[in-house]
């Protein structure tokens, strides 16, 4: 999520404070993804320095307002404009999560696999619950909380493919070794130990391992 946009966006429809800021900023978005004010003081000081937003005046309480300048428009619409790229993206960590799990020895996958989608059939009927709670007009909020509802909806339907396919790989008895088996830089021809050592890694695999994806032992 682009902080430096989303407040770029709350103010294109007039001059705000940091906390009316916050305020704007989650009630358009549902409050899905709370922002720390610090963090919103402190993109709007990188705003101001770079000439996409000024001050504009403070009122009786000392709240300094900030208003959105020309360069700072036309920022905010090439925003709008540009697709958000996979790249732009961060990592997909229950991704990453699963397929290391797959090559560790003695890792449990079907138990990974059973507590993130009962963590995401929670979510999904949590979304649901705020979603069916919005007025009708709110259509800013109503978008993203569908957004999270179909990734919640995604993300339990890739879970029972990846339980499908550990188990396909279990039945098939389809290993990867637990670690690499060349022979170590140096090591000259006639030193023994490394290949029982790197056999016994590969054909003594743990129930774990053999859910494992790629060649075969």
């Amino acid at each position: 999520m682009s902080v430096k946009h989303s407040l770029l966006a709350v103010l294109a429809d007039g001059d705000r404070y940091g906390y009316q800021l916050r305020a704007e900023f989650e009630e358009r978005t549902g409050a899905t993804w709370p922002l720390n004010i610090g963090q919103v003081y402190t993109t709007l000081s990188r705003l101001e320095r770079d000439g996409l937003v000024e001050p504009a005046g403070q009122d009786a309480a000392n709240h300094v307002f900030y208003r959105i300048t020309e360069a700072g428009r036309d920022e905010l619409f090439a925003w709008f404009a540009r697709p958000v790229t996979r790249a732009e993206r961060p990592r997909d960590e229950l991704a990453v999560k699963l397929a290391l799990a797959v090559t560790v020895a003695g890792v449990d996958v079907a138990a990974i696999v059973h507590a993130q989608r009962k963590h995401a059939l929670a979510a999904l009927q949590d979304f649901t619950r705020v979603k069916a709670r919005l007025d009708p007009d709110e259509l800013a909020a109503s978008l993203v909380l569908e957004s999270m509802i179909f990734q919640s909806e995604a993300e339990i339907r890739w879970l029972d493919h990846v339980e499908a396919r550990v188990l396909r790989h279990a039945r098939e008895g389809r290993t990867l070794p637990v670690g690499r088996t060349d022979t170590p830089a140096g090591q000259a021809d006639g030193e023994s130990g490394t290949s029982s050592t790197s056999s016994t890694s590969s054909t003594g695999a743990t129930p774990a391992a053999a859910t494992r994806e790629g060649k075969t032992t």
